[in-house]
C-alpha cells in the first residue's frame, strides 16, 4: 500500500467536486455529440491549466466543443481563424496612438479571453505561431516591452486538419510541447450521428445553452488538482514510461522532462474528476497517449505512430502494485 503525504491542504469534499464535473460534462454533452472519455480529457486539461490540440478533419465538432465549454462556464470566448497573413499582433494585441490623449493605448487581442479557439493553427506562419508560446506556457503576453497577465482561467483549444497540408506550416516540437493533450474526436457512430441530426433539426443547439459553472468554480477545481497526491511509486512509474520512449527503436526523440510533468498533472486532474484525492496507475494510463504521443518524434511521422509507441510502452513497463 502506498503511504501518501498529508501536508497538502484538504480538498473540498469529493462529492462536491464530482458534482461540479458532472454538471459541466452534462451541459456540453447536451449540445455536442462527443465520446465521454475524450470529453473527460478535455475537461481534465482545463482543470490542469493545460491546453488541447485537436487533430481532426473538418466537421466533427471541434469548434462546437470549444463554444459549448465556454458557454457552460459563463466564460469569455474568442475564436481566431488562422491564415498565412495573420500577424502576431492580431492575436496578442497592439498599441494604438490615441490622438485625444496623445498617448498609446493597448488594444487586447483575442488571447485576452477565458476560452480561445485557434482554428487551423498550422495555417499561421511560424512567426505568428511563436507569439503563442509565452501565452501557452506562462499565461502572459509581452508586447512593446510590457508583460500583461492573462485572466484566469485561460484555456486554449487549437485545431489542425491532418489531411489537408497544402499551404500549412507544421508546428515545431517546442510548440507541440506546450499542449498538454493532443486528441482526435474521430467520426461518430451511426447512433451518435443520428443524435447530431436530431439536435440540429430546428436550429443550433447552442442557442439555449446556459452557464452551469461560475469561473470561481473552475479556479477552485484547478486549485484542488494541485492538492491531489501522487505516491512515490507512481512518480517512478511515470519516469520509467518516459525513459522507455527515449529508448524505443522507432523513436528519434523521446518524451522530455516537461512531458513527464504533463503526465503527472493530467493524472492528478483525472483522479480529481473521479472523486479521489490520490492518483492510481489507471489515471496515468488514461492520460499517457494523449499527453505523450505528440511529444515524440518517430521514424514514421504522424500522431498515430506516436500513439502506437505509447501503447507498446504501456504494455511493457511494469505497473506498480
Amino acid at each position: 500500500m502506498f503511504t501518501l503525504k498529508t501536508a497538502a491542504p484538504p480538498l473540498t469534499p469529493a462529492p462536491d467536486l464530482a458534482e461540479l464535473f458532472a454538471r459541466l460534462a452534462a451541459s456540453v454533452e447536451a449540445v455536442v455529440v462527443v465520446e465521454p472519455a475524450r470529453l473527460r480529457l478535455i475537461i481534465a486539461a482545463l482543470l490542469a491549466r493545460g491546453h488541447v490540440l485537436l487533430e481532426d478533419v473538418p466537421g466533427v465538432g471541434k469548434t462546437l466543443v470549444a463554444k459549448a465549454l465556454a458557454r457552460s462556464l459563463a466564460a469569455e470566448f474568442k475564436r481566431v481563424q488562422c491564415t498565412p497573413d495573420l500577424l502576431p499582433s492580431d492575436i496578442t494585441g497592439s498599441s494604438l496612438y490615441d490622438q485625444r490623449r496623445q498617448e498609446f493605448t493597448f488594444i487586447p487581442g483575442p488571447l485576452f479571453a477565458h476560452v480561445v479557439l485557434l482554428d487551423e493553427i498550422n495555417r499561421a506562419t511560424p512567426r505568428t505561431q511563436s507569439s503563442l508560446l509565452e501565452a501557452l506556457a506562462e499565461g502572459q503576453v509581452t508586447t512593446d516591452g510590457v508583460t500583461r497577465r492573462l485572466e484566469q482561467p485561460f484555456f486554449v483549444i487549437a485545431t489542425q486538419n491532418p489531411v489537408e497540408t497544402a499551404g500549412t506550416f507544421p508546428l515545431p516540437e517546442a510548440q507541440l510541447d506546450r499542449f498538454l493533450f493532443s486528441l482526435s474526436l474521430g467520426y461518430p457512430g451511426a447512433e451518435a450521428e443520428l443524435r447530431i441530426l436530431e439536435q440540429e433539426e430546428h436550429g443550433s443547439p447552442l442557442a439555449g445553452l446556459q452557464p452551469v459553472l461560475a469561473l470561481e468554480d473552475v479556479l477552485r477545481l484547478q486549485a484542488a488538482v494541485l492538492a491531489v497526491q501522487v505516491a512515490r511509486p507512481l512518480k517512478e512509474y511515470i519516469v520509467r514510461l518516459v525513459l522507455a520512449t527515449r529508448g524505443h527503436p522507432d523513436v528519434i526523440l523521446g518524451v522530455s522532462p516537461r512531458g513527464g510533468v504533463a503526465v503527472q498533472r493530467a493524472a492528478q486532474a483525472v483522479a480529481l474528476l473521479a472523486g479521489r484525492d490520490f492518483v492510481i496507475p489507471d489515471d496515468v494510463k488514461a492520460v499517457a497517449a494523449a499527453a505523450m504521443a505528440h511529444r515524440l518524434i518517430t521514424r514514421q511521422r504522424g500522431l498515430a505512430a506516436g500513439q502506437s509507441v505509447v501503447a507498446e510502452v504501456l504494455a511493457q513497463v511494469p505497473v506498480p502494485l
